[in-house]
């Protein structure tokens, strides 16, 4: 774990802190928390990193369709969510 994973970490919690109650349900802000205590756990190579990656994909694609979230709103937390976890492998 380092600086960078642990702030994109706090960007989460603010971000259910500020819009949680008002615009997720339960079950879907538990997804997003729990994506984020995966990565930030998570060692490289992992495969919780895929499983929780693919989760928030598949949720903040649906909060979108539905109109509940823009596509920047999106963006944003999946950015944060990946910055939790540990930097990709570079293979050449």
């Amino acid at each position: 774990m380092n600086t960078e994973r642990t702030q994109a970490y706090g960007r989460i919690v603010r971000t259910l802190e500020e819009i949680g109650a008002v615009k997720l349900l339960g079950a879907e802000q538990e997804r997003i928390r729990a994506a984020a205590d995966a990565l930030i756990f998570a060692s490289e190579g992992e495969p919780a990193i895929d499983t929780a990656l693919q989760d928030i994909q598949s949720l903040v694609g649906h909060l979108v369709e539905s109109g509940r979230w823009t596509d920047e709103r999106a963006a944003t937390l999946i950015a944060d969510v990946v910055d939790c976890g540990p930097p990709p492998s570079l293979v050449a």
